[in-house]
Order: C-alpha cells, then sequence, then structure tokens
C-alpha cells in the first residue's frame, strides 16, 4: 500500500534553540512536524551551535545525545561565519546580541531547499533569511 502523500518533499527542517529544546522535551506539535519531515526524507539539521545556546537543566545529557543523533549537527565553518557576517551586515542586527541566530540562518540558507525553520523568533530569522526559508513558529 503507498503512503500517503505529505505536504512535505524532501529539503531540510532546521531547528533553532527553541525547537531543539521542544523537540527534546517531546513537545507534541514540535515532535509530529520533526517525525513528518523524516517519514518524507527531509534532512532535519541543527547548527553545531544550537545544543549550547538550547542547553537547559531539565534535558539530561543522554536524552539530548540521543535526539542530536537522530538529526545532522551542521559545523560551523569558515563558509558559515562569513555568510553569517554577510546577514548581520545586511540586516543591520549586531553580532553580539544575534550571532546564534546569524549562524542559525546561514545553516538553513545554505541548506537542501525547500527549508523550514522551526524558531522562536520569526522576526530576527525573517530580517536574516528573507523569503528563502519558511519560519514555523514554535
Amino acid at each position: 500500500m503507498a503512503r500517503a502523500r505529505s505536504k512535505l518533499s524532501a529539503g531540510t527542517v532546521i531547528l533553532d534553540s527553541e525547537g531543539l529544546s521542544k523537540w527534546c522535551l517531546a513537545d507534541q506539535r514540535v515532535t509530529a512536524i520533526v517525525r513528518e519531515a523524516q517519514n518524507n526524507d527531509f534532512r532535519v539539521a541543527v547548527s553545531a551551535l544550537t545544543p549550547i545556546e538550547a542547553f537547559d537543566g531539565r534535558v539530561t545529557d543522554d536524552r539530548l545525545r540521543w535526539q542530536l543523533s537522530r538529526m545532522r549537527v551542521e559545523p560551523v565553518t569558515e563558509v558559515v561565519s562569513v555568510h553569517a557576517l554577510d546577514l548581520l551586515r545586511k540586516s543591520g542586527l549586531h553580532g553580539h546580541k544575534y550571532a546564534i541566530d546569524a549562524v542559525v540562518a546561514a545553516t538553513a540558507l545554505r541548506s537542501t531547499r525547500p527549508v523550514i525553520i522551526l524558531t522562536s523568533d520569526e522576526d530576527d530569522m525573517s530580517k536574516l533569511c528573507g523569503k528563502a526559508v519558511r519560519l514555523v513558529r514554535v
């Protein structure tokens, strides 16, 4: 029996720190989105900085490591760093406050499309990514 076609097609789902935190805490909505993405051949990914920003004492190290093992952890390379700097410059945002958001945005913009970012910060991500990615508020 053929699987019903989903609203999603092959691409990438990026979790920001809130998305990762909610996934680790088994938030029903975020879990459903991630599960649907994985079932439809979407890559699920985070920037290597995201687990650091998402650190929360409510989530055990084992749980975080297990969740991270189920996704791609994208490295922060020189290319990603330069792209993040360009995004900060173009958006007028300051690196001290928005550095990690800029790295997440640069990671998303370099990912296989279509790209969806699960984020609690639609305003800043919109400034950084423009219309190149779909933002889903979590």
